[in-house]
């Protein structure tokens, strides 16, 4: 075949698109076990687990965006509080030769998926050092959360319209 190739990557202009990871950190963690040592021993009804996830970005350079999730999960025993963990979990992006109406998506659904497996591994370490099972928390659909915080920008901007504008309210 003449069009076959030797299996080195082609090189890649340099205004190609790009996304990298530079680093990754934890901004806060923190685990509170308020009943230890007795509801470790403590048997009962399983535990209630309450999880909570939000994506947050800053920009720090023109090409630099810091991404963080915070995930907050508690998990009760009827009024009994076993733990309350909250993770800060940070990734550092460098982005180049993206068009703006396209950084939004990426930096909120496409960054956040490449680091949530690293701070899943943090929770499940924390709380099976707190002397519980480790919390596995299923994969999350960050698309999903994102088409939602869209229409909750949408419906509030749609309410601060002015009455009898007519017109549909459009993200930023």
């Amino acid at each position: 075949m003449a069009d076959e190739t030797t299996g080195a990557a082609a090189p890649q202009p340099a205004n190609a698109p790009s996304m990298n990871l530079m680093g990754q950190y934890i901004r806060d963690l923190s685990f509170e076990n308020p009943g230890a040592p007795a509801t470790l021993m403590a048997t009962g009804a399983n535990p209630a687990f309450n999880v909570s996830i939000s994506v947050g970005v800053k920009k720090q350079s023109d090409e630099v965006y810091a991404v963080e999730l915070t995930l907050n999960a508690k998990a009760n025993r009827e009024e009994t509080v076993l733990f309350n963990v909250e993770l800060v979990y940070g990734g550092i992006f460098r982005i180049k030769n993206v068009p703006d109406a396209q950084i939004s998506p990426l930096v909120m659904v496409e960054c956040p998926r490449l680091i949530f497996p690293f701070a899943r591994q943090v929770l499940a370490t924390v709380t099976q050092q707190g002397g519980f099972p480790p919390l596995m928390m299923e994969p999350v659909d960050f698309a999903a959360i994102y088409r939602q915080n869209l229409a909750k920008l949408a419906a509030q901007q749609g309410n601060a319209a002015p009455a009898g504008n007519g017109e549909a309210a459009k993200p930023n």
